[in-house]
């Protein structure tokens, strides 16, 4: 193990990773594990990317032999979502659904999760997922795309992102945020294979620019943002970052019925060092401004954040032709998020100081990207 590596393996913290549907969360409540990688394609070597989601809501509820759709208006939603999907081209998200008396959940860390022949754990998710063109079309509360995608992958978490007391224990057993987040592998390494309609791709550890991380809570962040990326060159000396990351997100977290207005919370990762942005440290006096918007083609993003000794400027793209409006329902069965892009080959730079002399500047690519707002037809500047 590389020196520069030790604190970060010290941040570990998989008991955050662990089931959170207890509580009033159980019947009001969702958790989700997000894994999104690059493979290559088998025969040509072309580039995708690729992400897999096991997302939970409302188990709490009286079981049943079906899922439960929020969508169709009379009950809240109660269901296991394996949810699939590629960006750029042919682009997809795919979404398969179990009954709770279908799936077998281990709660304890390290966590697993079964239904029929989806699994995920820690270290190992495999899987198939297949919605025709039919049912994608008599069926608008699937809220999914057409098509196929088949996986077995090994996951390897090498960097966290621990967001500290803000998802601590304590936090956690008394629910106090609307919208938990915590990022055990910021930076991961995929290894294995999918099939995504019918063509056959590799992931290798090397090339895979893998991240996993959970959310859980009882509502949504209104805006939501996302961004991160583990594919990094330095502009000074020309060389790959090959022990670097960066993560940021957030939007407006709620504390019970408090709103905190746009804070994100940031760590970058740099060769060894850890560079913080938490407005829940309050002793690093951590300020944020950010602002995102849309042109014809991109989805634009612009993060400033400092502290004390520490500034970071963020700026990244994605076409939106290459990315996705991924859809949730709420615990509550509303469908608030209706323009909510999300994206996997994002690109830009980003700009790193320590008390005022710029550490480095950063190109970023295959950038994992979100942004959304409620009620938002488009987000024109």
């Amino acid at each position: 193990m590389e020196e520069k590596l030790l604190q970060a393996i010290k941040k570990k913290d998989i008991k955050r990773d662990e089931f959170q549907l207890f509580g009033g969360q159980a019947k009001k409540g969702y958790d989700w594990w997000w894994h999104s990688f690059t493979a290559h394609n088998k025969k040509t070597g072309e580039e995708k990317p690729f992400y897999i989601e096991f997302f939970l809501i409302n188990p709490g509820k009286e079981l049943k032999k079906e899922p439960v759709f929020g969508q169709l208006g009379k009950e809240k939603p109660s269901y296991l979502m394996v949810n699939v999907g590629s960006w750029g081209k042919n682009k997809a998200q795919l979404h398969r659904f179990f009954a709770w008396n279908d799936v077998i959940i281990n709660k304890k860390a390290p966590f697993s999760v079964t239904a029929k022949d989806c699994y995920l754990d820690e270290y190992r998710t495999c899987g198939s997922v297949k919605v025709s063109e039919e049912e994608a079309e008599n069926h608008p509360e699937y809220m999914s795309d057409s098509g196929s995608m088949s996986w077995d992958l090994k996951i390897i978490k090498q960097i966290p992102f621990n967001v500290g007391y803000g998802a601590s224990s304590l936090f956690r057993r008394l629910q106090l945020f609307e919208m938990f987040w915590h990022a055990e592998g910021m930076k991961s390494f995929f290894e294995g294979t999918i099939t995504y309609n019918d063509e056959e791709y590799i992931v290798k550890a090397e090339d895979s620019y893998g991240y996993a991380d959970k959310n859980w809570g009882k509502d949504f962040t209104s805006p939501w943002v996302w961004l991160s990326s583990n594919n990094l060159t330095s502009k000074l000396t020309g060389k790959k970052l090959n022990n670097s990351v960066f993560d940021i997100g957030g939007g407006r977290p709620k504390i019970g019925f408090i709103a905190l207005n746009r804070k994100l919370l940031s760590s970058f990762f740099y060769e060894g060092k850890y560079y913080e942005f938490n407005f829940s440290k309050f002793w690093t006096n951590t300020k944020t401004k950010f602002d995102c918007y849309e042109t014809d083609t991109q989805i634009v993003w612009h993060v400033e954040q400092s502290t004390w000794n520490n500034k970071m400027i963020t700026d990244i793209t994605c076409e939106k032709e290459d990315m996705l409006l991924i859809n949730y329902e709420a615990p509550n069965g509303k469908k608030l998020h209706n323009l909510l892009y999300n994206g996997g080959n994002g690109k830009g730079v980003v700009k790193l100081y320590h008390k005022g002399k710029l550490v480095d500047e950063i190109i970023c690519e295959n950038v994992g990207c979100e942004y959304g707002e409620y009620g938002k037809t488009n987000y024109r500047k």
